[in-house]
């Protein structure tokens, strides 16, 4: 009988103290990064992004716990995210100072803008004050495709100054070099990039080919030419013909008026005056 107890006591104390983990688990702060953040837009959530070396992050700490702990009431999720390794998330974000905290709810993110107490962030999800607040813009929103490119844009800002940092403190080499190498890199790239585009330009809208006369005049070319100058030539010698022709007439004509006066003094009668009545 005693050890029927025994097992019966060991039962619920094994299952209280799974229904307490489970209930903590359920409870404690997410974690989110690079891979899961968009859990966030499956529930209601508070996301802190904070920094291990920001004095106000850490001040902030123990309060995001509590709300945490007190989130199971509220039907909501507390999330945060370290921008030293999620720098995508960050510049997904447009995250500027630290701490910053969002409201997530069906894609819609709002910045919390209130007192960083355990209180006024529970009230804040249980008067529903969120609703006050503007929701960030469509075009700066974190899931939305300009966003991704800025979110790339970071990760890949971290991922050179890792790699400087490499060069710089593994390797040895100075700090100059370090930029020379940068520098020399980014000038191919970009010649290979406008490479690149010159060539998709080029099957995209191919070039049209003109074709090019020769100089040379072929024997239609000099046929043409020699019909030509002699059709030029029969119209000269028929100007010049027309030309001669009515200076003859014209000479001509003056020869006949000139016989006519010569002539007309002989032929003309004079008239004799009349008789005064």
């Amino acid at each position: 009988m005693a050890s029927n107890n025994w097992i019966f006591s060991f039962i619920i104390v094994f299952g209280f103290c799974t229904f307490s983990s489970y209930v903590e688990g359920q409870n404690s702060v997410v974690e989110l990064n690079e891979d899961n953040w968009t859990d966030m837009l499956k529930r209601e959530w508070m996301v802190e992004f904070y920094a291990p070396w920001c004095p106000a992050c850490k001040a902030l700490e123990g309060i995001w716990k509590e709300f945490a702990q007190h989130s199971s009431g509220l039907g909501i999720k507390v999330g945060k995210v370290d921008v030293i390794t999620s720098p995508g998330l960050s510049g997904r974000f447009m995250v500027t100072a630290l701490p910053t905290i969002f409201h997530v709810l069906n894609g819609e993110f709002r910045q919390y803008k209130g007192s960083r107490d355990r209180e006024s962030l529970m009230t804040f999800i249980e008067e529903r004050k969120w609703q006050q607040v503007d929701p960030v813009p469509g075009w700066k929103s974190p899931n939305s495709l300009q966003m991704s490119v800025v979110s790339s844009f970071f990760k890949l800002s971290q991922n050179l100054r890792d790699l400087h940092n490499k060069m710089t403190e593994d390797f040895g080499l100075p700090t100059w070099g370090s930029y020379l190498i940068f520098a020399i890199a980014t000038i191919l790239m970009g010649a290979l990039l406008g490479l690149v585009l010159v060539c998709l330009l080029d099957l995209i809208y191919p070039p049209k080919h003109t074709s090019v006369q020769s100089s040379v005049p072929t024997k239609t070319q000099k046929k043409k030419d020699s019909d030509d100058e002699l059709a030029d030539e029969d119209i000269r010698d028929d100007l010049v013909d027309d030309a001669s022709q009515s200076e003859g007439e014209k000479q001509t004509d003056s020869e006949s008026d000139q016989d006519y006066k010569t002539q007309s003094p002989n032929k003309m009668k004079k008239r004799r005056p009349r008789r005064a009545d």
